[in-house]
């Protein structure tokens, strides 16, 4: 029989490493300003209305501009995309411009950046957000859409970037 029990904080972030995910780069413009981060955390909600959620860390003041602008595009990443997801993620210490001039960018209707040669983009507007422990979920409409063929996807599984 198990037993609730508490759970170390490194040992849950070691187990979530195994939890393999597609790789996206989540992007912003608007009056708050212009942003671009990598991330994993995302997924569908509905598709009546087509809807998205995207977490991102609340503790980094700069992921306030995705709600202080009202709109974001989640864009899929393909193999070909594994140096902008890098550059993307800030591990790399590089201005914001000089990580949106890691990629090519165009917008489809929120105004957002969005990749050109992903393997999807999801534009959309912020319907909600909630707060929860170091995260905020944003919830989006999706309001553009593109597809990509024949693109093999990057993932994200066990702290190193994979294609599948």
């Amino acid at each position: 029989m198990l037993k609730k029990s508490d759970v170390e904080a490194q040992a849950y972030r070691d187990a979530m490493a195994r939890f393999a995910g597609a790789v996206h780069i989540l992007t912003t413009d608007g009056a708050a300003g212009r942003r671009g981060t990598t991330v994993i955390a995302a997924c569908s909600v509905s598709d009546a209305p087509p809807t998205i959620l995207v977490c991102v860390n609340r503790q980094n003041a700069n992921n306030d501009v995705f709600v202080e602008n009202g709109c974001f595009a989640l864009n899929t990443l393909s193999a070909a995309h594994e140096p902008l997801a890098v550059a993307m993620s800030g591990v790399t210490g590089l201005s914001a411009d000089d990580r949106f001039a890691a990629g090519t960018w165009d917008t489809i209707s929120s105004g957002s950046p969005a990749l050109v040669g992903a393997l999807s983009v999801f534009d959309c507007e912020l319907v909600d957000a909630k707060d929860l422990a170091t995260h905020r979920v944003l919830f989006g409409r999706v309001t553009g859409l593109r597809i990509a063929d024949n693109l093999k996807p990057l993932l994200y599984f066990n702290r190193s970037y994979r294609v599948l």
